[in-house]
């Protein structure tokens, strides 16, 4: 039966379930915490900064916390290029990684989602001035002498552990695609090519979610209910591509999506900067530059992945809840499900799964006052049932103005062994969704694409609280992009599973291929076209739907920055997901031997284990690329029968 029509079957017998659940009295306190409208913390004297770091209790804090940074790294530096090479000069240059990171990994998040811009500039500052001081690190003869002298010594190699040895490597890779080989002339260029690459990044991430606005005028009036009012406009933040209403997805499609020039300026830039930095360091193109150290290790994805589209499949404005085919149409609407889909429920049905697999439990904490951002931000401290506290999940969930409308997750802190006081280094993520706000009436209700999103992101955390690696330089998420996405689209198998969660509707992505090839070809050789072009190509060779005159797309692809070159990384890991999910899963979702070894083969290691390796030590075998296409094409053709099974109905 598929995921539409069990939840139909459990609609259709909702009488049963309320007269059930009229016997249930209270919420776990996970679930409450999430269902229940927030209240504002009262007022008290003591006031901490943003995650429980003093410094940050005020937008100026960040530059104390730089500089801060800053001192101690300069102590670090002397200290790896001074002492033995061993073990201690690796640690040295994770200590000096880490130190960095837990200024720069916080400022990148408050930069987009602080809601007082005093706090977002001053992150940006943190970040760029931070930034500059590891582009130039990257390019410190004397910093990667010390490093070099110990990979060459043979004898002293012999003596490193794996994840010692793995952890210089990358770093010496890093060295290596920064430009260390060049001579002094040639790496003061490649500095500032990558310094003036942080703010062109920066321009575009930021421009890539800021809203379009048109005359209320130009909108029929009984639609502009449906978007943000600015007095005599009407602000458009997003797609709206869960609205059951055809001309609300449109209006939004073309008022989001019309070009801007100045960002298009912007993006045409920062192409030309990202190859001209490929170039000079040796490498045939930004893709080829990219792609190292990855699963796929160069840009083959139009020869594997790239050979084949998608026809037939629906148009990313298409509402979730209304699927249409030539067959016919078949239509769930949103009010019958929603109510069962409530925030607390999902997150009780996580708690549950995590339970299971994994023996972990997700508890509801209080945070204090000045340690988040919103009053709304609700605090998990992740518990393992003999590990004890495994770290920490601060979950930014409701919508609010100047929010990105992404989800995503950020590494706040990453985990790791501190050899100078004993203990483990807790790691500390956020997950950013775009939620409702619950009400007085009601929690907040998901829909199917909700839902997923929000078992997608809670993958990522998982990865990051599991892990418990000895270098922060490859904690968690840390890892192969191509890897990176492989614990979260995994748990998107879980989500559609009815033994898990069994009124959830099961939510289709069908235009990965389009923009991983589009991906690739922005960062390959120059083009003769400009990006729209090249977009229109793209979509009328790999989509199947045409473009749509006076938009720009790809200037809304933030991805492109984070993800430049790598965002095929989410079909190999979908390829790597379906493969593990039918293998190890798929029999029984919540099998605690195979959840415990996929902790210790795939989630442990973060980045410190080859993730080939991670995914034959899970598989207990060694795919092909031919495996993963196949899996992949696999997956596809299964959603596409699905939906033409569920239209049909």
């Amino acid at each position: 039966m598929s995921a539409c029509k069990r939840l139909l079957h459990f609609v259709k017998h909702r009488s049963l379930w309320t007269h059930v659940r009229r016997n249930v009295t209270t919420w776990s306190p996970v679930g409450a915490a999430f269902n229940a409208a927030h209240h504002k913390r009262p007022n008290v004297f003591e006031k901490n900064g943003l995650f429980g770091v003093p410094e940050l209790s005020c937008p100026a804090g960040f530059q104390a916390a730089t500089e801060k940074a800053l001192k101690n790294t300069e102590r670090l530096v002397e200290r790896a290029c001074s002492c033995p090479p061993g073990v201690e000069t690796v640690e040295s240059f994770d200590r000096l990684s880490d130190g960095l990171c837990k200024v720069a990994d916080l400022a990148d998040f408050v930069k987009v989602a602080h809601p007082d811009p005093a706090f977002r500039e001053a992150a940006e500052k943190a970040c760029i001035d931070i930034g500059t001081v590891v582009e130039k690190l990257n390019t410190n003869v004397e910093l990667c002498k010390s490093l070099k002298i110990l990979l060459e010594s043979p004898d002293i190699v012999a003596q490193l552990d794996p994840d010692t040895r793995r952890v210089a490597e990358l770093f010496m890779f890093d060295f290596k695609i920064s430009g260390i080989h060049l001579d002094d002339k040639l790496r003061k260029e490649a500095v500032a090519l990558h310094v003036k690459l942080l703010d062109l990044n920066n321009e575009f991430l930021v421009g890539s979610h800021l809203p379009n606005r048109i005359a209320s005028s130009a909108i029929p009036e009984h639609l502009q209910p449906h978007f943000a009012d600015e007095g005599s406009f009407i602000q458009v933040g997003g797609l709206h591509a869960d609205s059951p209403n055809d001309l609300v997805r449109e209006i939004a499609y073309r008022i989001y999506l019309y070009p801007n020039a100045d960002l298009m300026e912007c993006l045409d830039e920062l192409l030309k900067c990202r190859y001209k930095l490929a170039k000079l360091v040796g490498y045939d193109s930004y893709g080829h530059r990219a792609l190292k150290g990855t699963m796929a290790k160069t840009p083959g994805l139009r020869g594997s992945f790239g050979t084949f589209k998608l026809s037939g499949c629906v148009c990313h404005t298409i509402s979730l809840n209304t699927i249409c085919f030539a067959h016919g149409r078949y239509n769930t609407e949103p009010s019958l499900y929603s109510p069962y889909l409530s925030l607390g429920a999902c997150m009780e049905g996580l708690n549950n799964l995590f339970s299971q697999l994994y023996g972990v439990s997700l508890m509801s904490e209080h945070a204090s006052a000045g340690e988040v951002w919103s009053e709304d931000v609700r605090k998990l401290a992740v518990v393992h049932e003999t590990e004890g506290l495994m770290g920490y999940i601060y979950c930014d969930f409701f919508q609010r103005q100047d929010k990105p409308h992404q989800d995503c997750h950020f590494t706040i802190r990453g985990g790791r062994q501190c050899q100078e006081t004993g203990q483990y280094q807790l790691p500390v993520v956020v997950l950013m969704l775009s939620l409702p706000h619950p009400t007085k009436r009601a929690p907040t209700l998901l829909t199917p694409g909700m839902m997923e999103n929000l078992f997608h992101e809670m993958g990522h955390a998982m990865h990051s609280m599991l892990g418990r690696t000895r270098y922060q330089h490859v904690t968690g998420t840390r890892c192969a992009t191509d890897f990176a996405e492989v614990p979260s689209i995994l748990m998107e198998y879980f989500a559609t599973d009815y033994r898990v969660i069994s009124q959830f509707a099961r939510h289709y992505e069908t235009g990965q291929i389009f923009y991983a090839v589009l991906d690739q070809i922005y960062h390959s050789q120059p083009q003769n076209h400009t990006t729209t072009d090249i977009l229109k190509e793209m979509q009328q060779k790999y989509y199947g739907l045409p473009y749509t005159q006076n938009t720009a797309w790809q200037l809304r692809f933030s991805h492109l920055i984070g993800y430049g070159a790598k965002y095929y990384s989410y079909l190999m890991s979908r390829a790597v997901a379906s493969m593990v999910w039918k293998q190890c899963f798929v029999q029984d979702p919540l099998n605690r031997d195979m959840g415990e070894r996929y902790r210790r083969q795939m989630l442990a290691h973060g980045g410190a284990k080859e993730p080939m390796l991670m995914v034959e030590g899970m598989l207990q075998r060694q795919p092909t690329m031919e495996d993963f296409v196949d899996a992949l094409v696999s997956e596809l053709n299964l959603n596409f029968e699905t939906f033409l099974m569920d239209s049909e109905s």
